[in-house]
């Protein structure tokens, strides 16, 4: 890039200055509205929503697999308040190809005022986030069913390394019902303690 620069005029350079500026200005716009699909579409998201009560460690008991998370059993989320009020995010797996523990760190943040509705977006590559939405959660702040940004992205969660026959069935129908091929999920292996 450097040596680019250098044999530019003065002339050229101002254009490219331009033509940087506005690839900058795209860029920004690109993951703006990259951001506003940040659920499927016949997807809701939880109201009446209380994010002090879903914090801490949550067991991801399914997901639709994906390239972060491929051979990774024995998951968890664990999270808990940064002092700017957004969410951090720690996830923990086993990769069994590698035979070590995998860990990522990110950070949440609700899209709009009202955290009353779940809707959040998650980043762990900077400012590229996707979405991350409680669209089921049981009274109890125990289990939970997280839409992501389309129908590629959805996991239950729960704060043991179970879960109920009841309440996996109203999952998965809640799943199919938005568009879900819930012959997708994958079903995560949980040592026992």
């Amino acid at each position: 890039m450097l040596i680019i620069c250098l044999i530019i005029t003065n002339k050229d350079f101002m254009k490219t200055k331009q033509v940087l500026i506005l690839l900058a200005i795209s860029g920004v716009a690109i993951n703006y509205l990259m951001s506003c699909k940040a659920m499927p579409k016949h997807a809701k998201p939880v109201d009446n929503f209380e994010i002090d009560k879903y914090l801490g460690l949550w067991y991801e008991i399914a997901r639709i697999d994906f390239k972060h998370e491929e051979y990774l059993n024995q998951v968890t989320a664990t999270y808990s308040k940064n002092p700017d009020g957004s969410i951090h995010v720690l996830n923990k797996g086993y990769h069994v190809l590698d035979k070590e523990w995998k860990t990522a760190e990110g950070k949440a943040k609700f899209r709009g005022k009202d955290t009353s509705i779940a809707k959040l977006k998650v980043t762990f590559f900077g400012p590229f986030y996707s979405g991350y939405n409680v669209i089921d959660l049981t009274k109890d702040y125990n289990y939970a069913l997280v839409a992501g940004k389309n129908l590629d992205y959805l996991w239950i969660l729960s704060r043991k390394p179970f879960i109920p026959d009841n309440i996996k069935d109203r999952f998965l129908k809640k799943a199919q019902s938005i568009g879900y091929d819930t012959d997708r999920l994958l079903w995560i292996e949980h040592e026992e303690n």
